[in-house]
């Protein structure tokens, strides 16, 4: 069953006015997030074949900080077409995109990130729901199992939610 991961990327700086969005770099604490994040998904199995990351740089900087750990072997893909987009296209980028991956990661942004996890899987399903359905914090990973034999059968409400991890909670 294909498995996806829904990653917001870590913690932002702020400290620069004047920056675009789109420029805005991660500060040491997501940098910091962002590594221990990849130690838990090597350390789960969790290593995808295809990353689709945004080109923001904070998105860009939290990729970099997964691949010292996850290695260099999986197909990433960098794309503007999922910075500022919503829930709906992102599960049509994932259905285009998705390919023969088993695993797949998105690495992208907020308030999407959260809403395709929430359209994705269903109600009430795994560890983590309660605090999902809080809040998706920075740096924060949703892991989701499709029943669809292929991405492009990526439907709503039929995933179930494996695991969803802050970093916070995470071993320094």
């Amino acid at each position: 069953m294909p498995r996806l991961l829904l990653l917001r990327h870590a913690k932002s700086d702020w400290s620069t006015s004047g920056l675009h969005d789109h420029d805005r770099p991660l500060n040491a604490r997501g940098e910091d997030a962002a590594r221990r994040m990849a130690r838990w998904i090597a350390e789960e199995g969790l290593k995808p074949d295809l990353i689709l990351c945004s080109t923001a740089l904070r998105t860009r900087m939290t990729l970099a900080a997964l691949l010292p750990v996850l290695g260099h072997e999986m197909e990433i893909r960098l794309t503007r077409r999922i910075y500022e987009a919503s829930e709906s296209d992102y599960i049509s980028f994932l259905r285009d995109e998705g390919g023969e991956a088993e695993t797949l990661m998105l690495i992208a942004h907020n308030p999407a990130t959260h809403d395709t996890v929430r359209e994705l899987a269903i109600p009430g399903s795994g560890v983590g729901w309660t605090a999902l359905e809080t809040k998706f914090p920075t740096g924060a990973l949703a892991v989701l199992e499709s029943p669809s034999p292929s991405w492009s059968g990526l439907l709503p409400l039929s995933c179930t939610l494996q695991h969803f991890i802050q970093p916070r909670l995470l071993p320094e």
